[in-house]
C-alpha cells in the first residue's frame, strides 16, 4: 500500500505567545478534529491515532517559541520524538528552524 500522507506541513510558530495560540495553530495546521482538547495529552492522542502525520514537519520560528513558551516547546519536541520512537511507521521527520 502506498503512503498517501502529506509530504510536508509547514507551521510558523514564530509569533506564538500563549499555550492556547499554539494549540489552535497545531489544530488548524495538522487538521486535528473539532473535539481536540487543546492540551498535550490530546496532542499525543491526535498524533498517535486521530490524524495521519505528514512525512515531514517543518516548524519555522522554533527559537522564538522556545523563548516564549520554553516548557511547551520542550514538551512538544519530546512528544514528537516519542512518536518517532514508538511508532516509526506513523512518525515524521521534524525540522526545527
Amino acid at each position: 500500500m502506498e503512503d498517501e500522507r502529506n509530504e510536508l506541513v509547514l507551521i510558523d510558530v514564530s509569533d506564538i505567545e500563549t499555550y492556547k495560540e499554539l494549540h489552535l495553530l497545531l489544530k488548524k495546521q495538522l487538521q486535528f478534529p473539532d473535539f481536540y482538547g487543546m492540551n498535550w495529552n490530546a496532542f499525543w492522542d491526535a498524533i498517535t491515532g486521530l490524524i495521519e502525520m505528514p512525512k515531514n514537519l517543518r516548524l519555522i520560528g522554533w527559537n522564538n517559541l522556545k523563548n516564549n513558551l520554553p516548557d511547551d516547546a520542550q514538551i512538544m519536541q519530546e512528544l514528537l520524538d516519542d512518536l518517532n520512537k514508538q511508532y516509526p511507521s506513523w512518525g515524521c521527520s521534524v525540522e526545527y528552524e
